[in-house]
């Protein structure tokens, strides 16, 4: 096993900065956060076994959940010990972090699950995406747009799809659910009211968001007023370790609890978000919300080596593109090199530029556009390894030449994962995108509408063009790993277009170099930024006019060798070492002993969250 200390990594990145504003002005608690000072001159300190650089896996017999926040996993314990299943488990989570990590995700936005059925032992997968406007054409869109715009602004009504998140809870509970909503969402309810304290990543994520809708408001005008009064009513965010409080959240849950998800899409909260809508020039109507539903898919297995499996979600999400990279990285032996090494970097790195072309290219709502099935055969993914140059990176890659859609930035998602004493086991990743969301909070609601209609390309040429009753191309992507044909692994890894290339690099420390899952999250990471986005216009299309940077930048964490960042300088990538950890997303995975039943989860330090079991 080839793990050296080249591989140590960095710690997190100190917090100092602030966080959504409570609703009640108090002092920051103390000792909540590090400050460089404090930590100047030291480093990690010894272990008696595994990677120095990490810490030990959480193992536990009956149930486990691993989240992006303490509280959040405690509640899905909770839920576990009170009878009730994963999926409801899960949902609690989820409904929790909807208040306790808005930067992430919340009840505005959509969510994608796939679920281990242990009844029958097969993956099950459930798409709950929301669409466009039904009365709305692409041409009517546009002439809401700036003269000459070639993309869908990040703030305001034109980006917001319909949030697709209640359904998606409501599908899941129906068939997988034990106990009443009403239970399942208590917890979240009872902390909207009462408050928590915000966590230190979370608080840095809740300022940058701050500081990002107030740079937007000098060029896009759109409505905040609803969401200072939510998250920054003290004109500020709340300092790590700060009480809030969203009593809106909490009626708009218990409402949810009580009148099920009709009572979002048909009822009482469908009226009060469409007349919102509505009066900021949106085309949504009450018939589109009424129309809403989510979708089971099939889940797709790509074999890479030993055994292991990749499993992701079809398009309109972007899981396929792991896949791409699995049957494009399976044609050469890693482990002939060092994990940390330039070539194991270099092919990593081509082998996204490869897929994400073709993600560009072919992905988007199949209700439209169906991608190509030689997309996931071993012959493709051979044809597509021999475009690799093993001495230096490719300037340019195009898509594949198949019959047949900004994806990069950082992209604001959470993923978790929880498995119950039955087998069952849910991966699930819910997401406003990119940031908090669009900026847009329904009157008196407490939770903001997504900006996933940014990815819209507005080439109508293109198979991911804006359409009526369209779901956009999707960044969000939860996984499963089999092993020896059975379900093992479920895991995932937040951040737009980190996802794939993060879940291949976890399956490469986990198949290859023996990593345990907490090392496999906790090693240093890459993430390519660049090539022909999903939003782009189609190539050769008369709308093809802007300039492309094919080439992209290559991100890479302290943990990354000197020598190999020289080295892959050298091989023409334009590189940058990444101090913050944010581009690299958030990991959190369980998995299941087949013989022993025997649950192990982690989680990751880039994140405030916790894998924990019973």
């Amino acid at each position: 096993m080839l793990i050296r200390a080249s591989l140590i990594l960095a710690a997190s990145a100190p917090i100092l900065f602030g966080a959504l504003a409570p609703l009640a002005a108090q002092e920051a608690p103390a000792h909540t956060g590090t400050t460089p000072e404090a930590t100047a001159g030291i480093g990690p300190g010894a272990r008696p076994v595994g990677a120095g650089w990490s810490r030990s896996p959480v193992v536990a017999p009956n149930g486990m959940a691993a989240t992006a926040h303490p509280l959040a996993t405690q509640i899905a314990l909770d839920i576990l010990k009170q009878g009730g299943s994963a999926v409801d488990a899960a949902i609690a989570a989820n409904a929790a972090l909807g208040l306790m990590e808005p930067t992430g995700n919340g009840i505005g936005g959509d969510l994608f699950a796939i679920v281990l059925d242990p009844a029958t032992g097969e993956l099950v997968g459930l798409n709950g995406s929301g669409r466009s406007p039904a009365g709305q054409t692409l041409e009517q869109l546009k002439a809401k747009l700036p003269a000459g715009a070639t993309s869908l602004p990040p703030v305001g009504p034109l980006p917001i799809t319909i949030p697709g998140t209640v359904d998606a809870w409501f599908e899941l509970h129906a068939r997988y659910g034990k106990l009443p909503m009403e239970q399942v969402l208590a917890p979240a309810i009872r902390y909207a009211r009462e408050g928590h304290p915000v966590a230190p990543v979370i608080a840095m994520y809740l300022d940058r968001g701050l500081k990002n809708y107030e740079r937007q408001q000098k060029t896009t005008k759109f409505e905040f007023d609803n969401a200072r009064k939510v998250w920054f009513a003290n004109g500020r965010a709340p300092m790590p370790g700060e009480m809030f409080r969203n009593p809106d959240l909490a009626n708009t849950l218990e409402t949810i609890a009580t009148g099920g998800r009709d009572a979002f899409y048909k009822g009482p909260l469908a009226k009060v978000m469409v007349g919102y809508l509505q009066r900021q020039g949106s085309a949504f109507t009450l018939a589109d919300f009424a129309a809403h539903d989510s979708e089971w898919v099939d889940v797709a297995c790509v074999n890479y080596r030993k055994g292991y499996e990749l499993c992701e979600l079809p398009p309109n999400s972007q899981g396929f593109a792991a896949l791409q990279m699995v049957n494009i990285l399976k044609n050469i032996d890693l482990t002939q090199w060092e994990r940390g090494s330039p070539q194991v970097l270099h092919y990593i790195t081509e082998a996204k530029r490869l897929a994400f072309e073709d993600a560009a290219r072919f992905y988007a709502d199949p209700a439209f556009a169906k991608a190509p099935a030689e997309l996931l055969t071993d012959d493709y993914g051979k044809q597509r390894f021999a475009l690799i140059d093993p001495a230096k990176a490719t300037p340019a890659f195009t898509p594949g030449a198949l019959i047949a859609p900004k994806l990069e930035g950082e992209g604001d998602t959470t993923y978790m994962t929880v498995a119950d004493k039955d087998g069952m086991m849910v991966s699930l990743i819910q997401s406003n995108y990119r940031g908090m969301g669009g900026g847009l909070v329904p009157d008196g609601l407490g939770f903001m509408f997504q900006d996933r209609g940014e990815l819209y390309s507005l080439d109508p040429a293109h198979p991911n063009a804006y359409a009526p009753a369209k779901r956009p191309f999707q960044t969000i992507i939860p996984a499963f790993i089999r092993k020896d044909g059975k379900p093992w692994a479920s895991f995932g890894l937040m951040g737009g277009g980190m996802q794939p290339q993060g879940h291949v690099q976890v399956l490469v420390n986990l198949a290859d170099y023996g990593m345990n899952l907490q090392e496999a999250g906790d090693a240093a990471r890459l993430h390519h930024d660049g090539g022909r986005q999903p939003t782009d216009a189609l190539a050769g299309s008369p709308a093809d006019t802007a300039p492309v940077d094919m080439l992209g930048v290559l991100q890479v964490e302290p943990g990354i060798p000197a020598a190999t960042v020289e080295a892959l300088r050298a091989m023409g990538h334009k590189i940058e070492v990444e101090t913050t950890g944010i581009p690299f997303g958030g990991y959190q995975a369980i998995a299941r002993d087949p013989v022993t039943g025997v649950y192990t989860g982690a989680t990751e330090m880039r994140k405030d969250g916790q894998a924990s079991g019973y």
